[in-house]
């Protein structure tokens, strides 16, 4: 098609789509769309040297050693931290939110750990994992047999180790603090829903033999590491189809979504 044929008709098609309000993005010719990938494709190859550099750092941050000892309930019956590590140098843990009074467990965080992957990969290379909750170990194992999940899931109920990690938000139990914010700077920022209550979060763990390191935690946004769903949903044109994004959509458990 010639040149200016071909310019007029797609000036047409993009004028028509946005009278309809039809799509937003710009049709171009093959020889445009190439070249404005190429531009964005220098753009994703600095973001992932920043990344690459960022998980640099993250290997030599500074760690703290852990003095004291924590307790859980698993299949097996009471286990500590140490034991959570299965023999392993490195410990994940999900800090999934399930009250001792709840059924089930949060639709967010249990939309984050439908990503967990097969744990055969993470053992590999020394590293366990496991999500941690305050429900009692039956109304877990209830809730984890209804969602399919095979991952270690063991209670945290009667522990600190919730309040003491800032996934448990109880001021007759800690200091409140969320992402590494106290409750005012919380406030301030209109994010009370963080200041009481079960909260998600993401704790790494190392050993030397029998002691043990606290060598990383995130929160809130920093937790979509795990969301496969959202880096494929990211490429698409659509993109996540939440606030901000498009169309609020929510988190659903993945057997109510052909509920209405």
């Amino acid at each position: 098609m010639p040149g200016k044929v071909q310019s007029a008709l797609l000036s047409l098609i993009n004028t028509w789509l946005a009278l309809t309000g039809l799509r937003s993005r710009q049709v171009v010719s093959r020889d445009e769309w190439v070249a404005q990938r190429k531009d964005l494709l220098a753009k994703e190859k600095e973001v992932l040297r920043a990344s690459d550099a960022f998980h640099a750092q993250m290997r030599d941050f500074p760690m703290v050693s852990l003095d004291k000892s924590y307790t859980f309930e698993g299949l097996s019956g009471k286990v500590s931290l140490l034991d959570l590590f299965d023999g392993r140098k490195q410990l994940i843990v999900y800090h999934l939110m399930m009250a001792p009074d709840w059924e089930e467990a949060c639709s967010s965080c249990s939309f984050v750990v439908d990503h967990i992957p097969d744990l055969s990969h993470l053992r590999y290379r020394n590293t366990s994992f496991v999500a941690v909750s305050r429900a009692p170990l039956a109304k877990i194992e209830a809730f984890k047999k209804r969602m399919g999940w095979t991952f270690p899931w063991v209670s945290s109920f009667g522990s600190d180790f919730n309040y003491e990690f800032h996934v448990t938000q109880d001021e007759d139990a800690a200091l409140v603090e969320y992402n590494y914010k106290d409750k005012a700077t919380l406030e301030k920022e209109g994010k009370s829903y963080s200041t009481k209550g079960e909260q998600p979060g993401l704790s790494i763990f190392y050993r030397e033999d029998g002691d043990i390191f606290h060598t990383y935690s995130c929160y809130a946004r920093g937790l979509e590491v795990l969301l496969g769903t959202y880096k494929l949903l990211d490429l698409t044109p659509l993109g996540r189809q939440e606030e901000g994004t498009g169309p609020k959509m929510s988190w659903r458990y993945h057997d109510k979504y052909d509920e209405e």
